[in-house]
């Protein structure tokens, strides 16, 4: 069949365009507001994960949406195929930045030394910070089992030069200074993960060691969220291995 309206074929394939833009937009939309702060973090971030599951229905309507284009002559072709692509595309966009998540331990604090975190001084640690966890011992069990390797560096510098780059790292990183003690050894600054930009502090220790050199340890912590989705380990291996690199 090859001719007529097909009013069918037409209406399946703009409900699955307009279901796909509509999920990407009240993404957009959500995650920006919430990058401007005017909505909160959290509920941004749920936008973005309730337009998962939308974008995937638009794409598989929009199959769907083809197949009866395929049968009656290609009516609405454009808006069945717009569909599949935007549809589709969020999906998979989604589902592969959201991957970390079933590779890393659900955690959001993180540490090169779990015996003696560096501690902040001028940021506060959320008091909730346990979420997810309960205990400090869950906490370091996890934190163990998914970052095994993460562990401070020794720098050939004083501790003063040390945190003196580490700012100037930092800076260059778009970070907000919060505190920069090269006489402490200390420097606080709050991190941004992802197009919301999720506020995470961090702090970088550097003591001067006996035998020569200076041991640099450093702590990010995510201010809301469970699982950071190891977005504060990568940081952590980045800024030192910048750090290290002279």
């Amino acid at each position: 069949m090859t001719n007529g309206n097909h009013p069918w074929t037409r209406r399946i394939s703009a409900f699955a365009f307009v279901l796909a833009i509509a999920a990407v937009l009240v993404a957009f939309i959500g995650m920006t507001l919430a990058r401007y702060d005017l909505v909160g973090k959290l509920p941004g971030f749920m936008s973005f994960l309730y337009m998962v599951p939308v974008a995937g229905v638009a794409a598989l309507v929009g199959v769907i949406a083809l197949i009866m284009n395929w049968r009656t002559g290609w009516p609405a072709a454009k808006k069945a195929l717009g569909a599949v692509l935007i549809g589709g595309g969020a999906f998979g966009a989604a589902t592969l930045a959201m991957s970390p998540a079933s590779q890393v331990p659900a955690i959001h604090d993180i540490t090169t030394d779990l015996d003696s975190p560096p501690a902040f001084t001028e940021l506060s640690i959320p008091e909730d910070n346990l979420r997810g966890v309960d205990t400090v011992e869950k906490w370091k069990e996890m934190h163990v089992e998914g970052y095994p390797d993460l562990d401070g560096i020794v720098v050939d510098a004083t501790p003063a030069d040390v945190i003196a780059k580490a700012e100037q790292l930092a800076a260059d990183r778009g970070w907000t200074i919060a505190a920069a003690a090269p006489e402490e050894g200390r420097l606080e600054a709050v991190s941004y993960a992802s197009w919301i930009k999720f506020e995470d502090i961090v702090v970088v220790q550097a003591v001067a060691l006996e035998e020569g050199g200076t041991r640099v340890d450093m702590r990010s912590v995510s201010r809301v969220g469970v699982s950071d989705l190891g977005e504060n380990a990568k940081r952590i291996r980045a800024f030192l291995a910048d750090l290290q690199a002279g």
